[in-house]
């Protein structure tokens, strides 16, 4: 992998970019409240019952490329070291069925799964994969999956009032799809699936 992380901060306007698919790959999880059958309040509006209350969350673990921006997303009912390698593992067979052959590292956040875990760290090794870490308290370092799961929350788990959770997982397939190779990418003008394979 050439270079090192550079180093984005709030204060510089400067944006990086990998050179080439599969240099870099920025993962995070996004944690939503899980849903109870019938819809929740979105779908019911507040009241003095609250729908849902206690009944769990789920944890979408994403993966964004940093030159394509081509995402995967899966949901889990866990963030554990575990959960996270297995979603690194299939994460990366992902990329390379969508031509993305060769995925050389990856950059988190600090969280526990990704510094701490043996199967997390067994599952890096595996794959040969160099791992970076953003500093302390400075999302923005993995601004590129950050954003993805802004639009991950926009466009698909808060576009609609669902009705159940597994309404909202069903969608998340469809919307993977639409994200990949039907919307522009306003950060290059191009769907991230034609940046893997121009056209």
């Amino acid at each position: 992998m050439t270079g090192e992380l550079i180093r984005a901060s709030r204060a510089t306007t400067n944006r990086y970019e990998r050179e080439r698919p599969g240099e870099l790959v920025h993962i995070d999880v996004k944690k939503l409240g899980r849903i109870p059958d019938g819809g929740g309040w979105r779908a019911h509006g507040r009241s003095e019952e609250v729908r849902g209350r206690g009944i769990g969350f789920d944890y979408v673990h994403t993966a964004v490329d940093d030159h394509t921006r081509l995402a995967y997303a899966e949901i889990h009912p866990d963030e554990r070291g575990v959960t996270a390698a297995g979603f690194l593992i299939r994460a990366v067979n992902y990329f390379a069925s969508h031509g993305i052959t060769r995925v050389e590292g990856i950059i988190s956040d600090n969280a526990f799964a990704y510094r701490k875990s043996h199967d997390f760290g067994s599952a890096v090794a595996a794959l040969g994969l160099k791992q970076l870490f953003i500093k302390p308290h400075c999302p923005w370092q993995n601004g590129k999956v950050e954003r993805f799961n802004r639009t991950l929350a926009q466009e698909w788990a808060y576009r609609q009032p669902f009705t159940s959770n597994s309404e909202r997982a069903a969608a998340l397939a469809p919307f993977l799809e639409h994200y990949n190779t039907d919307r522009i990418h306003t950060a290059h003008g191009q769907t991230p699936a034609s940046r893997v394979s121009p056209t």
